[in-house]
């Protein structure tokens, strides 16, 4: 899963699963751009990791929910390394509510980061793609996005239509050369599922649910990501692939 000379924008990589990818990314050879909200030095110490395995990074502030942020995310890639090869859509967070009470600023939030920022992204970087005749967009959906959730139908919803939303894109970007896919992952050990992973009651009810019954650690889900970014995958496009101890099977 060789990605020497590629270039890759991960959004949301100054922690938890983007840093990972990003980290496994730079372990194959490629340079990448690291995407950050707020954490400057978070992701100026995952530039610095990067930096120590002899590869190339930048940190770029930006929201993706912001088009303008998007775009000058996607020109600093262009203007540092020259091209984008490889973009992972990552980047969100969680505002949970039951569905009676959820405001609608938690569904605007969560929905905007999560499904209209994977799609501002994606529609920059395309451009960019089609002129190349060759690029990889990995999408990061949800066990949540295929069964449901209690409590997140803001999330849940955003997850399942970036499900769709990658299915049309490869659509639309495969006479390019361009593919598309997404990667669905379970309970990940990072910040945003620090709960789950610490309530005995959740806890339970979690790992009754995963199949090899343990939680992922971001080095778990990183290999799949290599593996859509590298020219190993080059026929490979509009597929779902689950990487989550077997909780979608249930």
């Amino acid at each position: 899963m060789n990605l020497e000379g590629k270039v890759a924008l991960v959004t949301g990589s100054s922690r938890g699963v983007g840093r990972a990818v990003a980290l496994g990314f730079a372990k194959q050879g490629a340079r990448i751009v690291v995407n950050y909200t707020s954490n400057e030095s978070a992701a100026a110490e995952v530039v610095e990791e990067i930096e120590a395995m002899d590869s190339t990074a930048v940190a770029v502030k930006a929201d993706v929910a912001l088009k303008a942020d998007v775009e000058l995310l996607v020109d600093k890639a262009v203007e540092t390394f020259g091209k984008l090869d490889i973009l992972v859509n990552n980047a969100g967070f969680t505002r949970p509510a039951m569905m009676v009470k959820m405001t609608e600023d938690q569904w605007d939030q969560v929905v905007d980061i999560h499904l209209k920022g994977a799609f501002l992204c994606s529609q920059a970087a395309g451009k960019l793609m089609k002129e190349q005749k060759s690029g990889k967009i990995i999408n990061v959906t949800s066990v949540a996005g295929l069964v449901g959730t209690v409590g997140q139908i803001n999330y849940s919803a955003a997850k399942g239509g970036i499900i769709s939303m990658t299915k049309s894109i490869a659509r639309e970007m495969a006479r390019y050369n361009v593919c598309a896919n997404v990667i669905s992952l379970g309970i990940v050990a990072t910040d945003m599922t620090e709960k789950i992973r610490t309530d005995e009651k959740l806890k339970e009810i979690y790992m009754n649910r995963i199949l090899l019954k343990r939680f992922a650690e971001p080095d778990d889900i990183s290999p799949a990501f290599c593996f859509l970014a590298s020219d190993q995958s080059n026929y490979i496009t509009g597929q779902l692939l689950c990487v989550d101890g077997g909780y979608g099977m249930i």
